[in-house]
């Protein structure tokens, strides 16, 4: 696989105007290179959030449900199952709870269900006499379901950030991707979508008069860190609107201001909330909570969110740190199968995986996709058995290829070989039946080879060029930590060329490298993770600053991601 590095690059404008705003003279670069075009999209004031009258039908919705508080109307939500449907759900009943709303939750399970509201789940509903069906998360693909609910008379609310298809549902939409919506922020998380209508219900609620002495205004700011969690979580792209969300929930969190579930799962997961970033919420919090989801049942992670104690939020944040670990061990022996399936280095020419066993667990089977992408830098597929002698599949791309639109083309020329398919360009998901697992290998690596040519199947890392020496500090290592990085605003790297002073094994069986790097007459401590191969006397790098913290000493280290003989 041929490596490639490039390195971002900087509007030296912007870059001087932001400096002389007082920013930092490396973060100022480093926002320059990321679209930041003024300081102001530095600000995470709240007051600087986009208004929820731009967000199309929000208003109608805070009308209904508004409507809905006040007759004591009973509102069911219906959530997607994973940390971004669970974060949302835990808003949405947080924050119509506080309203003086009579709110329950209902999320669909993987494996019985489904994704989605479906006429199913909508007869459940009526047969607990619901008045008000609001989705978090899910419900733009709804049609049947959406359609169901009003047959048997109940009202319906879709809050959703999913892309939409030709046809949507007939009910209340809030999505900021549906067709005419002019919030300027499409990347919202479905957390984001609910928080936002929440904004708009409080706003209706005043106007009618209904805070008095007995039900005082809720402070929605409380709600932050589940909406950051969820944020993170769904790795959207984190444009300004978004890193004020994440952003404020960050600092609630460090200063301890957060849900019960929210502490118990940094203190299970063994992360410093007091320290917390995004990379806690993406890597520790996030899957942990999708675990129950991928394996069991998701009312187990949203009951972690919601819990009103320590004590109860300890337990069942022990539940999801055990599901978590059976998910690591169930995707790394479906890695290992699916490894042992291909040869080391894929044949010249091959542009896709697709990978499939009956005995592949459904719930994995994105995760294992990625790891397979990740290892072979390609567009890949891992299908499971579902029912009916279908399977289930989950993709993950690579940067050059979009795979709902590859899926697409594929359903286009063989219109009889997928189910059904959904997603965007670095995810999707798709169903077709067993027997046609071979047709589909070959219309996809068909489809995909027409997409692709040579130079986007080479692993591309993209820098911030080369760091000063003088930068590479453990105060500027800390001051990168303290902001908010995260997909579509990546974290920074350097590339950089080194002289390896001396060099020792690390780990069990000597797994990593750890080594002592020279630039411009200063030393540097550097580990190489996953590298045991000797180094050379010179190498060019990529690499990050990271604050190391080890038995209360807090030190600079070198992270390196890519290496190669200089």
């Amino acid at each position: 696989m041929s490596v490639k590095i490039q390195t971002r690059s900087v509007n030296q404008e912007v870059c001087q105007a932001l400096v002389a705003a007082g920013t930092d003279p490396l973060i100022a670069r480093l926002c320059a290179a990321r679209q930041v075009k003024s300081a102001a999209e530095l600000q995470d004031r709240l007051d600087s959030l986009l208004p929820y009258q731009t967000l199309t039908h929000c208003e109608a919705a805070a009308v209904r449900l508004a409507d809905a508080v006040q007759r004591q109307e009973k509102i069911l939500i219906v959530a997607d199952y994973d940390a971004d449907g669970a974060t949302a759900c835990s808003v949405g009943i947080k924050g119509l709870s506080a309203m003086g709303g009579v709110v329950d939750f209902l999320v669909p399970n993987r494996f019985e269900h489904g994704y989605g509201l479906t006429p199913e789940l909508a007869a459940m509903a009526a047969a607990q006499n619901v008045d008000l069906l609001v989705t978090v998360d899910n419900g733009i693909a709804s049609l049947a379901g959406v359609a169901r609910a009003k047959a048997l008379g109940l009202d319906v609310v879709v809050t959703d950030h999913h892309l939409p298809a030709e046809s949507t549902p007939d009910c209340i939409i809030v999505n900021p991707n549906q067709k005419g919506c002019g919030f300027a922020s499409k990347s919202l998380a479905g957390v984001g979508v609910i928080f936002y209508v929440l904004i708009a219900l409080r706003a209706e609620l005043e106007r009618r008069g209904h805070f008095s002495d007995g039900l005082a205004k809720p402070n929605l700011a409380e709600l932050l860190d589940l909406v950051a969690l969820g944020t993170v979580a769904d790795v959207v792209p984190l444009d300004h609107n978004n890193r004020i969300l994440v952003s404020q929930g960050l600092k609630r969190i460090r200063s301890g201001k957060m849900r019960p579930g929210i502490r118990a799962l940094f203190d299970i997961a063994r992360r410093d909330w007091r320290k917390a970033q995004p990379f806690d919420m993406g890597f520790a919090l996030g899957p942990r909570i999708n675990a129950a989801g991928r394996l069991d049942d998701m009312s187990v992670g949203i009951a972690c969110l919601l819990a009103e104690n320590d004590a109860e939020a300890q337990t069942l944040a022990a539940q999801l740190n055990q599901l978590n670990i059976e998910r690591r061990e169930i995707e790394q022996s479906m890695l290992q199968d699916a490894l042992n399936a291909f040869p080391e280095t894929l044949p010249a020419g091959q542009t896709t995986l697709v990978a499939y066993r009956d005995d592949f667990h459904q719930g994995v089977v994105g995760i294992v996709a990625s790891r397979l992408k990740d290892r072979f830098y390609r567009p890949t597929i891992v299908f499971a058995p579902a029912d009916n002698g279908e399977i289930r599949g989950s993709g993950r791309s690579i940067p050059n290829l979009h795979l709902r639109d590859a899926l697409d083309l594929v359903s286009k020329r063989h219109p009889d070989l997928i189910i059904k398919f959904g997603g965007h360009a670095m995810a999707a998901g798709l169903s077709i039946h067993e027997n046609r697992i071979a047709d589909f290998q070959t219309a996809f690596e068909a489809a995909v080879q027409e997409m692709l040519d040579e130079e986007d199947l080479s692993q591309t890392f993209i820098t911030d060029g080369s760091l000063a020496a003088a930068d590479i500090t453990l105060e500027q290592a800390q001051n990168l930590a303290r902001q908010v990085w995260g997909q579509g605003f990546a974290p920074p790297s350097f590339t950089d060329k080194f002289r390896v002073r001396r060099q020792q094994p690390m780990g069990a069986e000597g797994k990593h490298t750890k080594a002592w790097l020279e630039k411009d007459g200063c030393e540097f401590e550097a580990m190489f993770w996953r590298c045991n191969d000797e180094l050379p006397p010179f190498i060019r790098t990529v690499y990050r600053p990271v604050a190391n913290e080890w038995r209360n000493q807090t030190e600079l280290q070198l992270y390196i991601d890519y290496w190669e003989a200089a």
